[in-house]
């Protein structure tokens, strides 16, 4: 079983939203038994809050189903649990290093990076963009899949 925990500062918007856009893609390509997933944010400060309402909106309208989430920080051990920690942004990567330490397993990646656009995923809380990031989000999501099935991840 493949894991992956998808973060970004609050989980509230960017996060979640790969998070339940990646299920639904694997659920579609029927691999859904071959992966655990879960999304995390960097800071507590909407640590127990729902997906933001906008995101949810979002994903509605792309009939994604987002479920009863709530917002969680990243933990030390969830270095040990999840083989792959996929963040939205560089500004990510270095607080997720604070958090869980050095990454001697090379498990912690930007999500954009698995794509032809090498780039930050602008946070739509403060851009308004929900659009735009979902649409960064499924071509780094696409990116990914490819990534796995080129190395044979246990698909």
């Amino acid at each position: 079983m493949i894991k992956v925990l998808f973060v970004c500062l609050g989980n509230i918007c960017r996060s979640p939203m790969a998070e339940y856009i990646f299920k639904n893609m694997v659920e579609k390509e029927k691999l859904q038994d071959n992966f655990y997933i879960d999304s995390a944010a960097t800071s507590s400060e909407e640590s127990g809050n729902p997906i933001y309402y906008a995101a949810r909106e979002k994903l509605n309208k792309m009939h994604i189903k987002c479920g009863n989430h709530t917002s969680r920080k990243i933990t030390k051990e969830d270095y040990q649990k999840f083989d792959y920690i996929i963040a939205m942004e560089e500004k990510n990567i270095i607080n997720i290093k604070k958090i869980v330490g050095e990454d001697k397993e090379n498990k912690i990646y930007k999500l954009l990076d698995f794509s032809s656009d090498p780039r930050d995923i602008q946070d739509p809380w403060y851009t308004g963009d929900f659009d735009k990031a979902y649409n960064d989000i499924v071509k780094g999501l696409e990116g990914f899949i490819k990534y796995l099935k080129e190395r044979n991840e246990k698909l």
